[in-house]
């Protein structure tokens, strides 16, 4: 008599719902320096869910046990950040301000540019170190900086201190937090799979509010009504 065929065993695994998961962390290196590249760069930037990635792929690379990505891949996301913000300083020294407002937008508009100006007047070279952690002042503050010529060095260690202050206490922090889930072992894979729909979600609705602001004609009027100290 031929022996049973065993059954595939069922799984208890998640990544099925998680393509960035399943991926491994080469995924989560390009789609972490990619994002963050834009999001340090170009007004897209301020639609896309900077913190909640870094967060996500801390998380992620907890499920895969790589300790030494995580330590690495904060540190290249330092360096990609400053990049980007030198990105968009050059383009604030080129352009100006024009493309950070539009009429009858929600978002890029001039009340909201004002406001980021009023910030920077008042706080300069902490300004651009505190925001790292203000989503909407981040991706207006190399282009505001450019625009207003505040001196590159000075730029450049402001920029630096808050990159070094902001992605590796987010990545790290998903990290070792994702650790402390091992006492059920479940729990991991479900955070990291809850964390990539967050994700994928909030990237999605940042890309329609986008193209929804860009569609919108430029508020010629705006200007930096505020000035950088030196």
């Amino acid at each position: 008599m031929a022996a049973p065929v065993p059954l595939p065993p069922v799984t208890t695994h998640l990544a099925f719902i998680d393509p960035l998961q399943s991926a491994g962390p080469m995924m989560v290196w390009l789609v972490v320096l990619s994002f963050i590249y834009l999001e340090c760069a170009f007004v897209v930037g301020l639609f896309l869910p900077g913190d909640s990635l870094l967060l996500a792929a801390g998380v992620v690379l907890a499920q895969h046990g790589r300790e030494f990505d995580a330590w690495a891949l904060s540190a290249c996301t330092v360096a990609i950040a400053v990049t980007g913000n030198h990105t968009g300083y050059a383009i604030g020294d080129r352009t100006g301000v024009r493309v950070l407002a539009r009429k009858g937008g929600r978002v890029l508009n001039r009340r909201n540019l004002e406001r980021a100006g009023r910030f920077f007047e008042h706080w300069g070279f902490w300004a651009v170190v505190a925001a790292r952690w203000l989503p909407f002042i981040r991706t207006f503050a190399p282009m505001l900086a450019g625009a207003a010529g505040m001196d590159r060095r000075k730029y450049f260690v402001a920029s630096l201190v808050g990159a070094i202050g902001w992605a590796p206490l987010l990545v790290l922090g998903g990290y070792y937090a994702a650790d402390l889930l091992d006492v059920h072992p479940w729990l991991k894979p479900l955070a990291a799979s809850v964390a990539i729909c967050m994700l994928v979600l909030g990237t999605t609705v940042g890309l329609q509010r986008y193209r929804q602001e860009m569609s919108k004609p430029v508020d010629e009027c705006a200007t930096l009504v505020a000035a950088l100290p030196e």
